[in-house]
């Protein structure tokens, strides 16, 4: 895993976690990297200072830092509010995972009971919701079954 701080094209920066570089470059080229501020996708890697480890404190335990892949509380009131968004979306919403495109769709034409959902589209089924008139929006985090 590294870390990499990125920047969108409105200036925001933010840190992400990616498998790899290569990892980093076939997101950003498919269009899955987006600003956690604004939700632009355009976004590149900015510069950044290397991690220099440092001795640690008697009182710096293993048990007292949190697991591995943990994220801390969020330091930024935009982080904060996307982390309550995040929250509020995902315990009154339905997740529908891949099904996001077809569910939309019945639900749009009366086929299945009006709720509230949310999942993952590819970006041409998500065009064509949009075309359609079926009323969706982007959502601006990872939905949580597919975070690290």
């Amino acid at each position: 895993m590294i870390q990499f701080t990125l920047k969108c094209d409105r200036d925001h920066r933010f840190d992400s976690w990616f498998q790899s570089a290569a990892a980093f470059d076939k997101l950003k080229a498919s269009g899955m990297v987006s600003c956690a501020v604004c939700g632009s996708t355009s976004v590149d890697k900015a510069l950044m200072a290397p991690r220099v480890a440092v001795s640690r404190a008697p009182q710096d335990r293993p048990e007292d830092r949190p697991e591995p892949g943990a994220l801390s509380t969020p330091s930024h009131p935009a982080e904060q509010a996307l982390a309550e968004l995040k929250k509020r979306i995902e315990s009154q919403s339905e997740y529908v995972g891949m099904n996001f495109a077809a569910e939309a769709r019945r639900i749009h034409a009366g086929d299945s009971p009006e709720r509230p959902i949310y999942g993952e589209a590819r970006p041409d089924d998500a065009r064509k919701l949009i075309e359609d008139g079926v009323p969706v929006a982007p959502l601006p985090f990872v939905p949580g079954r597919k975070s690290n």
